[in-house]
């Protein structure tokens, strides 16, 4: 008798492991801060800013996010410094087991743009499908699905311009993910660029990762971007991570919880093949921060 299978990730989290290895906990594109509090009324805030290294600009935006867990509803809206108003409405489980409703809307004052995207998922064990409408580009309908098997994964997503009346977008992927290592390979952009990844938790305070992509459009030669790195934890409170890709870019990140509900992140990347280049157009070499507190 086979075992229950359990809900496979959805299309966009296929490789998510090497992806959060490879690209998260790396601040070096300027210095961040974000503020977490939670009401006990159930509604999460959350301030967030960001200076840019390389233009200085400064970015930020104020999020209130309201839960009705009994009801399965969840109101989130979002302003930003750029003056874009964003509201997000979820509903899940409420129409059926496993089905999840979503509008996301964003309005631009200044300008008079407008976007909204309504989501429908519907996850059950072995199967995660999602389907999106675009209501105001195109309209483009886009769904994707993936199912899995004893580890195994299979996923793929097209994307229908309602007005042209065709296919604008596709892509697939295989992969097989266990608790110890993860391997996904995708198809994307009509067959046109091809990625692999690979995850490992080699034990538990040691992690690995490695990515490769192809593009047939920009790489006719055959160059294939690849990175590699790792993860260590030092305790339970810090770890490092390291990466490397094929270009010589070194990227290091250190993240250190200071106390419960404070975390501090910094990150340095340097091009390899100009470490004597101390110059502002040695824009390879860069620093950054972020801060987190969260209650």
């Amino acid at each position: 008798m086979s075992l229950p299978q359990p809900v496979p990730p959805s299309w966009k989290d296929l490789g998510k492991s090497s992806n959060d290895l490879l690209g998260k906990d790396f601040p070096i594109n300027g210095v961040a801060l974000e503020v977490k509090t939670a009401t006990p009324s159930n509604v999460l805030f959350k301030v967030g800013g960001n200076r840019d290294t390389k233009s200085q600009y400064i970015f930020g935006d104020v999020e209130a996010k309201f839960f009705n867990k009994p009801h399965g509803l969840t109101f989130t809206q979002t302003w930003t410094t750029t003056n874009i108003l964003k509201t997000q409405v979820e509903l899940d489980n409420q129409i059926a087991k496993g089905v999840k409703l979503e509008l996301a809307t964003a309005l631009t004052p200044n300008t008079g743009s407008k976007s909204a995207l309504f989501t429908t998922t519907y996850k059950q064990p072995g199967l995660h499908t999602r389907a999106f409408l675009d209501i105001f580009k195109g309209p483009t309908f886009t769904a994707d699905t993936v199912i899995g098997r004893d580890g195994f994964l299979l996923g793929a997503e097209a994307s229908y311009n309602v007005t042209e009346g065709k296919i604008s977008k596709y892509s697939t992927a295989i992969g097989y993910s266990a608790p110890e290592y993860a391997v996904t390979i995708h198809g994307l952009a009509n067959l046109s660029t091809y990625a692999a990844s690979y995850y490992h938790r080699v034990s538990p305070d040691v992690e690995a990762g490695a990515k490769a992509v192809y593009d047939t459009r920009a790489s006719p030669s055959g160059n294939v971007a690849l990175e590699v790195g790792a993860k260590v934890y030092l305790d339970g409170a810090a770890f490092v991570k390291a990466k490397i890709n094929n270009t010589g870019i070194l990227a290091l990140g250190y993240t250190q919880a200071l106390r419960p509900g404070v975390r501090a992140s910094f990150g340095l990347a340097l091009d390899t093949q100009r470490l004597n280049d101390v110059s502002s157009e040695a824009a390879a070499h860069k620093v950054g921060a972020s801060v987190t507190f969260e209650g």
